[in-house]
């Protein structure tokens, strides 16, 4: 018994002697007092935010700090830092002291430049609580009560636009800015009768531009126009002479004429404020940004990043705390050849409606010219025009007749009109009475005969036009890198919608771009995608049928025998190889006042034209003359 006793007491012994050990670690656990992580995070987090109520700092320090934050960080406040705290050290000879190293940044910039630095606070325990000791210098560098942040930009050099072969097409050009100079009128009245002469000589909103000037601080320049030096339209020099006017040179991004593909490249000018606004910092008041356009949409890129300087000053000392150099903007290459967008240019300069040419090279799919006829004005009817093919689109439908059993050789009937649910339709007045009855495929699509397509609607349903479309580019929706549209086909149609179809009308649309890609995808043996933007990423177009060889040999054969046989033969003697083409002819508009889209598409060698106006007579005599004389300037 007494052996067995020892053995229980040792036992004991050994699980008390535990329970003391473990009561004392307790102990010591909640003896032990918090360090200042916490009070450094909270300080950090208020330094970021720029609430220091927040910050562990009295309330009289707070104030103080939140007074001298506001003032020194005036010029920064578009942007915000974000403050960590990166190292806590506590005094080892006194444990109620600390220093906190807090790392800062500022995203100073659109870019990958940051402005990084680190600052330390000091910090005290008192009765059980961190407290940071206020100093300017926890904000920035060594920063003292008196000294002050400020900002300069240094502005970068804005990429060129760049056409094929590294052509330039955008880059910085001479301007003249036009304004009044309030320094050079002193008097209200004078200003606002200078105002009104200039506005009067510029044609522009009196009222509107003398509000502006008035508005002004008294030593404005406020800028009423800027002129392209060398620009016939403005007698620079006389506008010069009016009372109050100052020219100011200047440079910005131009092409080579005020009119060169504006409504595809846009403009550069001032940001506005709701593009300052949304561009975090990266943009500020003053900042050149692209408006519109190509210039908009790649406007990061163009743009680049401006030289920042960021200066601690008091009085006439100053600081430099950091320094960034400008960063050119990239430039942006463009497949656009610029004899051949200025050809079409001024082909449609004379041309009252909306107008269009647009070129492809088929076997790469890259876009040569998209020009917009004045017009439009602005939009760029070339690649966002949205109206009905007419006839341009036979070459759609008698794609879809070969995959149904036809060849450019099988008859079909050619009467002089066709009734569908009780709509009449009918060939163009003039008509020759030589192809009416029954010809072949043939001879309907270079004839250009209504009747006979519709009369082959049962043959070739709306799917099935649909999918010919698809095949030959029409109706992508993809996204190319730059706006276009592409076109749409209904895959259902019934009765008069579905005959229409036929004849590239009621439901079907498309742009002049689109129509340029069928007579470039009939001109390589397979489906285009349009290329513009060199560095767009590669489109992946929706699946389609591929066009069989024996389909693409049969289009172009039928779009010659409009040039030999046809309508087209006005280009038998255009220069170089032969000429393959279609015409079209699309009415719109009130039933008793009908007029008409007027179209052409064309092949020739590695070159794919379409030429749309949006109102004259017909394809070929209203849209014809201008591809035969955009042709010819092509040859050269």
């Amino acid at each position: 018994m007494g052996s067995t006793r020892s053995i229980t007491d040792r036992a004991g012994l050994r699980t008390l002697l535990g329970f003391a050990l473990v009561a004392g670690a307790l102990a010591g656990c909640t003896s032990a007092q918090p360090g200042p992580e916490n009070a450094a995070k909270a300080l950090a987090g208020a330094l970021s935010s720029g609430d220091l109520s927040d910050s562990g700092l009295s309330d009289a320090d707070a104030a103080t700090a939140a007074a001298v934050r506001e003032t020194a960080f005036a010029e920064l406040a578009r942007w915000t830092p974000a403050v960590s705290v990166q190292a806590v050290a506590v005094d080892e000879s006194d444990e109620d002291k600390a220093v906190v190293t807090l790392a800062h940044t500022w995203d100073v910039d659109s870019g990958d430049v940051d402005w990084t630095y680190t600052t330390t606070a000091k910090f005290t325990r008192v009765d059980g609580e961190w407290q940071p000791a206020w100093s300017p210098s926890m904000l920035a560098p060594d920063l003292t009560a008196e000294e002050v942040l400020s900002v300069s930009r240094d502005r970068a050099e804005r990429g060129d636009v760049l056409g094929a072969g590294g052509a330039v097409i955008v880059e910085d050009r001479p301007v003249v800015r036009l304004g009044v100079d309030k320094t050079r009128v002193t008097d209200a009245v004078g200003q606002d009768a200078a105002a009104r002469e200039l506005a009067a000589a510029l044609e522009i909103d009196a009222d509107a531009y003398a509000a502006r000037v008035a508005a002004a601080g008294e030593k404005a320049f406020v800028e009423a126009i800027v002129v392209r030096t060398g620009d016939p339209a403005y007698d620079v020099a006389t506008l010069s002479a009016l009372p109050g006017v100052n020219p100011v040179p200047d440079t910005l991004p131009l092409a080579p004429t005020r009119t060169f593909a504006r409504p595809l490249l846009g403009a550069v000018g001032p940001a506005p404020a709701e593009i300052v606004e949304g561009s975090e910092g990266a943009i500020v008041a003053g900042d050149l940004t692209g408006l519109s356009g190509l210039q908009k949409q790649y406007d990061e890129q163009l743009r680049g990043n401006p030289g920042l300087t960021i200066t601690a000053t008091a009085g006439p000392a100053n600081r430099v705390l950091f320094h960034v150099d400008p960063r050119a903007g990239e430039p942006l290459a463009l497949t656009l050849d610029p004899a051949l967008q200025q050809s079409a240019e001024e082909l449609l300069a004379p041309v009252a409606p909306a107008s269009a040419i647009v070129a492809l090279r088929p076997s790469t799919g890259e876009v040569l010219a998209a020009a917009s006829g004045p017009g439009g004005e602005g939009l760029s009817t070339a690649t966002l025009g949205t109206y009905a093919p007419g006839s341009t689109f036979k070459v759609v439908s008698a794609l879809a007749l070969l995959r149904n059993g036809l060849t450019p050789d099988s008859p079909l009937s050619c009467p002089s009109t066709t009734t569908v649910d009780g709509r009449s339709f009918a060939n163009y007045p003039g008509y020759p009475a030589s192809a009416l009855g029954e010809i072949p495929l043939r001879a309907a699509l270079a004839n250009s005969c209504n009747t006979a397509f519709i009369g082959a609607r049962e043959t070739a349903s709306q799917q099935a036009l649909a999918d010919a479309a698809a095949s030959l580019g029409l109706g992508q929706e993809i996204a190319v890198g730059f706006p276009a549209y592409l076109g749409a086909v209904p895959s259902s149609a019934e009765g008069t919608d579905h005959a229409a179809s036929m004849i590239g009308q009621g439901k079907v649309q498309a742009s002049p771009l689109a129509m340029a890609v069928v007579a470039a995808s009939v001109a390589r043996g397979e489906r285009v995608v349009p290329q513009l933007v060199t560095s767009a990423d590669a489109v992946q177009a929706p699946s389609a049928t591929p066009l069989a060889p024996a389909e693409a040999e049969a289009l172009r054969s039928m779009m010659r025998s409009f040039v030999t046989d046809g309508g087209g033969t006005f280009l038998l003697d255009v220069p170089g190889e032969p000429v393959l083409a279609k015409s079209g002819t699309a009415q719109f508009g009130a039933q008793d006042a009908l007029r008409n889209h007027t179209w052409m598409i064309a092949v020739q060698g590695d070159l794919a034209v379409a030429v749309f106006v949006e109102e004259g007579d017909f394809g070929t005599t209203t849209s014809g003359p201008l591809l035969e004389a955009f042709l010819r300037s092509a040859a050269g």
